[in-house]
């Protein structure tokens, strides 16, 4: 039977939270699914279940301390053996130790020494889980690349309903089911150049001000990191934001004016075979700059001129090669469809990508993404609410589907 888990490695960590009970059947189906599954518990996770209890579904051996029974367990070995670590439960207190790598257990030790991938799926009460400190460590943990399974929407344990409660097992196997699935594809972008635009411009008033939008360049960042994680060299061309990476494979270029990102980019335009124009480019910009700042008037009213910015996918589009392949974004707020296909004929696009501003969880500056991908000759494909990692991945797929069809 061709399974994704099949034989894969994955370290499970528990940390105390009264959604641990879910960890037994989490275990259970990993092994059914044919996954070799070693538990790591903290202290307080062994306060809710046994490890006796996981060491039987697992059938190894479970890790609750540094040092159990007299003997040291290697947490190094451990994160060099793992395929994959998932914390799950991971609760507030986990994340924050997460977050600034304070190590006083089995689990944040082989944590900060995992060589693999981690997911995370938060569990705690609902105000915990909107509480700006919690909030903050997810984001952040994402920016590093940990991947987060998104807290699901219900009943706590306090009685309270809302976003929260752990991920139920059978989602959380199926993450792991998309992510080796995709991990597992290759599709042989090894030397492949890509092009990105990716965050916001700002468009200058005058020195302290300017006209610009919301966009974070996380979306077009995930895009560069999966693209290069799967050997292509991506030039990111990124607008003002904070977003950065480590990983090697992606240059990236800062810029701040839409002229400036089309000027990046046409430098880099003829060389790449896959241009992703996932920016937000102002489609305006003040006819007049002023050198000083503009000081507040008397008047009650202002008036500012704005003029047209180039339209940089228009423009590039115009000049695409026949082996050359375009990808555009479209973040809608009405008539969604028919916006997005309009545009993917005027842009000379192979593929749009699709958001709106009606969907919960997608647009700009969260960690999360709604996304429909239109094409010309098939039909919509829709996805439901991810991670930007995740959609990203899915993005990927996508056009790796296409270039297998232009090959037929």
């Amino acid at each position: 039977m061709d399974n994704t888990l099949s034989n894969k490695k994955i370290l499970l960590a528990l940390t105390g939270s009264i959604a641990v009970y879910k960890a037994a059947t989490l275990t259970r189906l990993l092994v059914k699914q044919g996954a070799e599954v070693r538990v790591l518990m903290t202290q307080s996770a062994t306060d809710f279940i046994t490890p006796l209890t996981l060491s039987t579904l697992s059938k190894h051996d479970v890790y609750h301390g540094i040092a159990d029974d007299d003997s040291w367990n290697n947490h190094v070995e451990l994160g060099i053996w793992a395929d994959v670590m998932i914390v799950a439960p991971a609760s507030a207190n986990t994340l924050a130790k997460m977050s600034v790598g304070l190590v006083d257990n089995i689990v944040m030790a082989c944590y900060l020494s995992a060589k693999c991938p981690v997911f995370f799926a938060p569990a705690m009460d609902l105000d915990m889980y909107k509480h700006a400190s919690t909030q903050h460590n997810l984001e952040l943990l994402q920016r590093r690349g940990d991947r987060m399974i998104k807290a699901e929407y219900g009943e706590l344990a306090s009685g309270l309903v809302g976003e929260g409660r752990m991920a139920e097992p059978e989602n959380i196997v199926k993450e792991l089911e998309h992510y080796f699935s995709i991990s597992t594809v290759d599709t042989s972008y090894q030397g492949i150049k890509v092009l990105i635009t990716a965050g916001p411009t700002h468009e200058h008033l005058d020195p302290v001000r300017f006209i610009g939008n919301n966009s974070s360049g996380k979306m077009g960042m995930a895009i560069a990191e999966e693209f290069c994680a799967m050997g292509a060299e991506v030039d990111l061309i990124l607008g003002p934001s904070s977003v950065s990476t480590d990983m090697e494979g992606i240059r990236i270029h800062r810029v701040t004016s839409a002229q400036q990102m089309y000027e990046s980019a046409s430098q880099l335009h003829a060389q790449a075979y896959i241009c992703v124009f996932a920016a937000a480019v102002a489609d305006y910009r003040p006819a007049h700059y002023e050198n000083e700042k503009i000081k507040k008037a008397k008047e009650e009213h202002m008036t500012i001129s704005l003029e047209k910015n180039i339209d940089i996918a228009a423009e590039l589009g115009s000049s695409k090669g026949p082996n050359q392949l375009h990808i555009g974004f479209a973040l809608e707020t009405n008539n969604e469809e028919q916006n997005a296909r309009r545009k993917l004929t005027v842009k000379n696009f192979d593929l749009i990508v699709m958001n709106s501003l009606k969907d919960k969880g997608a647009g700009f500056g969260g960690d999360t993404n709604k996304i429909t991908i239109y094409s010309h000759h098939n039909k919509p494909i829709e996805f439901e609410l991810k991670s930007k990692q995740a959609v990203a991945e899915d993005i990927v797929r996508v056009i790796s589907d296409l270039i297998e069809e232009k090959k037929k």
